[in-house]
């Protein structure tokens, strides 16, 4: 089949569109990309940000997938590639996701040019993120930070830590690792710098390449991108958001050809995942901009989520941990968490209440 992509128009859209296109000519189909410009490109700018607000019912909505709906719907493109943790936790029963490609590292990253890890930072170091789930969990961790609120795309916001704007930057370990894989260089410090003689954390070192990139076209790398990575967050720590490094393939829902076209990328072990993260979140509201954590991992057959809701404040924080019962379905797993975590006062906790003392003691912080 010759198959259209839609694509977002930014480095790491792009990347995931190329990435795909390439797996589905080596199954023998053509492909072209078609370039479409989202509501949230749009957020991008702080000018329209401003003026336009993320209200939890625009959230809802899937700010960066509105208009490529619109194009599948028009019939301008046959499929659209999305980052997953963008899409709303429900779709629209007019659309599909017949393949969930295999997940790239799902953890957050810090980068900094100075500084070897979150604990290092100095007092009062500003972190450019404008994550809500980064900042009410790096809060707490360490309530004197500051934040910045960086946006852009990935190559935008690191030339804002670059140029000083911040002095340290938290993103998605996939996005950076997709957009300039490698290992970090040692960085020359003077000998008065605090962190200087000091030896690097063993997550200093940047995703392993992955073999597709040799096939890929890849943009310009950016002085000290991958330079910069300094501490991948273990999920104890920063918790990532549902559906982080996976990508998702949208179609039409009778779209029949095109799914079937599509349907050699899915990873049933990453779906699982993924969609167990995304029934947890919608069994507690379902918005993107939610400061909750979700990772689930599967080995050996065992499913195991943990997950994670912090007050905005950081002062307050439910974590848990749970295995899938055999046979569980995700939606059933998913589902069967986020109501444990309401239990413990998660939704309270999202809405700015107080959470009850006694029995949930034990999970706040």
């Amino acid at each position: 089949m010759h198959l259209r992509l839609g694509s977002r128009g930014s480095k790491l859209a792009l990347w995931q569109s190329r990435h795909i296109a390439a797996l589905l000519d080596a199954n023998g189909h053509t492909t072209e990309i078609v370039l479409i410009r989202t509501t949230g490109d749009r957020m991008q700018d702080p000018a329209y940000a401003a003026t336009h607000p993320v209200t939890p019912e625009l959230d809802n909505k899937g700010i960066f997938i509105k208009e490529i709906e619109e194009a599948l719907l028009a019939g301008t493109i046959d499929l659209a590639v999305h980052s997953l943790k963008d899409l709303p936790t429900t779709l629209d029963e007019r659309f599909a996701l017949p393949a969930i490609p295999e997940r790239a590292d799902p953890r957050d990253a810090l980068l900094c040019p100075d500084w070897l890890q979150l604990h290092t930072l100095p007092e009062g170091a500003r972190v450019g993120t404008t994550s809500p789930r980064r900042v009410a969990q790096l809060k707490a961790h360490r309530p004197d930070l500051q934040f910045v609120p960086i946006r852009g795309n990935i190559d935008t916001r690191i030339r804002k830590l670059a140029s000083g704007q911040c002095d340290a930057l938290v993103l998605a370990c996939a996005g950076v690792d997709r957009l300039g894989p490698g290992l970090l260089r040692p960085v020359e410090l003077d000998p008065q710098h605090p962190e200087f003689g000091r030896d690097p954390h063993i997550e200093c070192v940047t995703h392993p390449d992955h073999d597709h990139l040799a096939h890929m076209e890849q943009g310009e790398e950016l002085p000290g991108q991958t330079d910069w990575i300094r501490e991948r967050f273990d999920p104890a720590v920063l918790c990532p958001a549902p559906g982080q490094g996976a990508l998702a393939i949208e179609t039409l829902a009778h779209a029949t050809q095109v799914i079937a076209a599509i349907a050699p990328l899915d990873n049933p072990t990453t779906r699982f995942a993924v969609e167990a993260e995304r029934w947890l979140l919608n069994g507690l509201g379902g918005g993107c901009s939610l400061p909750v954590g979700a990772l689930c991992t599967v080995r050996d057959g065992l499913a195991t989520l943990q997950a994670n809701v912090t007050a905005p404040d950081g002062e307050r924080m439910i974590t848990l941990t749970e295995q899938a019962a055999s046979e569980e379905s995700a939606e059933v797993f998913g589902t069967r968490v986020a109501d444990h975590l309401a239990s413990l006062g998660a939704l309270a906790l999202l809405s700015g209440e107080d959470v009850l003392d006694g029995e949930f003691a034990e999970t706040l912080r």
